[in-house]
């Protein structure tokens, strides 16, 4: 179908004739086909977003429509990937137009030419639904791509191929009613529809992510949700940089969504060099990066958060616990609003959209754990993760306000403790895990049978510090007793010495729940028998110049495989304090 321009405004044009569409589809504007999604309807006249530059279209000029919603191609060849935010390869853009991004392109999302290797596990004759495995695809060195029955197909399996093929060609071919079904590798899915699954789970076991404060405190679950907030230069994209490199994730997708690009370019030029924990590969072989940067059209933001969690909902279905960050979901929302302004719709509060919240909500909504399709009883999880940059670092404007009604994790990030040097920069006494009680069960019984009891000393003793802060400020600390001095100090070992964590340390940069544990149980261990020392009229000083404390100081950087030395450390730490609190009895 074509219709014609009747106004252009920056991203958004507006045709008429186009009374047979339908909201999302996607049109060609203009004689180079720029590619623009379908927003809004009335009559017989479209508004339509257009994903590239749209500069030199002028009113008259052809739209053609095609029929179809936005898509994604999923196949094998996501994984290592560097798309933009509606799924073009910018690594082929580059190698086949230059280093700019030039309008009207066209280049398939992914390679349709390559050949990988096909290996059957399905049986001629088997009866197969959608979502039952026909076979697999070794894409990565670490990553193996399931290819199962496509959605709406079924039957009985009358053919299936093994050796090398690309991704149109068909591999297998299904009989249902009397009529021959073939299947390839490449699959085309909406971005903006969630892909179906058996059952949705209640989470119910924690994703390691080996940042302690993050572990320990504010823990999120596998298949949950986190906000990130924070304002310039608190480090929300290192986090989420430490997120992708060691959370307990089999598939990474990074979504850069509108984000500098000086920052990205971070992304692309450390994954490749980094190396997996589990399997010493480089980090890239299970990540999926979307690369949709400020100076990239406003549009296509808003469409790179789509295009991530289709992805993401595809490894899933395969089975696989798929981490996916998005950076920064506030650039998103400001997409909608640029977007909502051009529309002239009733604004909400700061000229954002009536809408955010529920756009938000679809987004944070398609994560989870769920029992996918197939016969075979396979569980697959999408964890989601999204920063928010709220101006100034104003948890009260829209954005983080309708992140938080959705999100049951709040890691606030707080601009002086950037400014401190203390990373990650996450304030302990305004974030929140909400899955901390659901998950305590798990940390019981995987953990110490102690951990919980070793949390929550951790954080009583935090906030006294906060209150003993004000009194000090006040009065000094030598107002202070020896007691309240104690616990001053046992605040500053656990935030210097176990909640501050350096991403650059070989050793530091990653700590198991095995090592957290033991760490913790030094600094209980050191504030409950330096507090006997001083009820048997122990010296302070005596008690703060201990070894012990030393060498609390020194247990993060003992590596993985040496953890038996805290347990000594443990050991002569108590017969020392033991030793001190004797001294001081003795003395009175």
């Amino acid at each position: 179908m074509q219709g014609r321009i009747i106004k252009v405004a920056g991203p958004l044009i507006v045709a008429e004739n186009m009374s047979e569409c339908q909201m999302y589809d996607v049109a060609l504007v203009g004689e180079k086909h720029l590619i623009g999604e379908i927003i809004e309807l009335r009559g017989d006249k479209a508004s339509i977003q257009v994903y590239e530059e749209t500069a030199g279209l002028c009113v008259g000029d052809a739209v053609y429509t095609t029929g179809e919603p936005l898509s994604v191609e999923l196949a094998p060849g996501l994984i290592e990937g560097i798309f933009d935010g509606i799924q073009r390869p910018l690594a082929k853009i580059v190698e086949n137009y230059g280093d700019r991004i030039t309008r009207g392109i066209k280049i398939n999302n992914l390679d349709h030419e390559k050949l990988w290797e096909f290996v059957p596990t399905a049986k001629v004759g088997e009866i197969l639904g959608e979502g039952d495995e026909l076979g697999y695809v070794q894409e990565t060195s670490i990553v193996r791509h399931k290819i199962t029955v496509p959605n709406g197909m079924g039957g009985e399996l009358i053919d299936i191929k093994s050796g090398k093929f690309n991704i149109t060609q068909t591999v297998a071919v299904l009989k249902k009613d009397g009529k021959n079904e073939q299947v390839a590798m490449l699959r085309k899915w909406p971005v903006r529809r969630a892909r179906p699954y058996k059952e949705k789970m209640p989470p119910s076991m924690p994703m390691i992510t080996g940042q302690r404060v993050i572990d320990t405190l504010f823990p999120i679950a596998r298949g949950g949700c986190a906000a990130v907030p924070g304002p310039f230069g608190s480090g929300k994209t290192v986090v989420q940089h430490q997120l992708a490199k060691w959370a307990e994730a089999k598939i990474i997708v990074y979504v850069g969504c509108g984000e500098r690009g000086n920052e990205m370019t971070d992304v692309l030029n450390e994954f490749p060099e980094l190396k997996d924990p589990t399997t010493g590969e480089p980090l890239m072989k299970r990540t999926v990066l979307i690369a949709n940067t400020s100076d990239m059209p406003v549009a296509a933001r808003e469409a790179s958060i789509y295009t991530g969690i289709t992805i993401a909902e595809y490894y899933r279905d395969m089975g696989y616990d798929v981490a996916i960050m998005a950076d920064s979901t506030s650039r998103w929302a400001e997409a909608l609003r640029e977007m909502s302004g051009r529309l002239e719709e009733m604004p909400g509060d700061e000229g954002y959209p009536a809408y955010l919240s529920s756009r938000l909500a679809e987004f944070y909504e398609r994560a989870g754990i769920v029992k996918v399709l197939g016969k075979q009883n396979v569980v697959g999880s999408i964890t989601a993760i999204g920063a928010v940059s709220p101006p100034g670092g104003d948890l009260s404007e829209p954005v983080a306000q309708a992140t938080l009604r959705i999100v049951k994790v709040f890691w606030g990030l707080s601009a002086s403790l950037a400014y401190k040097r203390h990373f990650p920069a996450i304030d302990w006494l305004v974030s929140y895990s909400l899955y901390s009680d659901r998950l305590g069960l798990w940390f019981k019984e995987n953990v110490g049978a102690d951990y919980n009891e070793l949390r929550a000393f951790v954080m009583r003793v935090l906030q006294e510090e906060a209150e003993l802060d004000e009194i000090v400020r006040l009065v000094g600390i030598d107002s202070l007793s020896y007691k309240d001095r104690m616990t001053l100090e046992t605040a500053k070992i656990i935030r210097e010495d176990y909640l501050h964590q350096n991403a650059f340390h070989e050793v530091d940069t990653y700590t198991s729940l095995s090592k957290q544990y033991k760490m913790l149980k030094l600094i209980y261990e050191f504030y409950r028998l330096g507090n006997i020392a001083i009820d048997n009229y122990a010296e302070l000083d005596d008690i703060l110049s201990s070894t012990g404390k030393e060498k609390i100081g020194r247990a993060k950087y003992v590596p993985e495989d040496e953890l038996a030395s805290l347990d000594n450390v443990l050991r002569e730490m108590t017969a020392e304090l033991k030793k001190i609190a004797a001294t001081g009895e003795n003395d009175v």
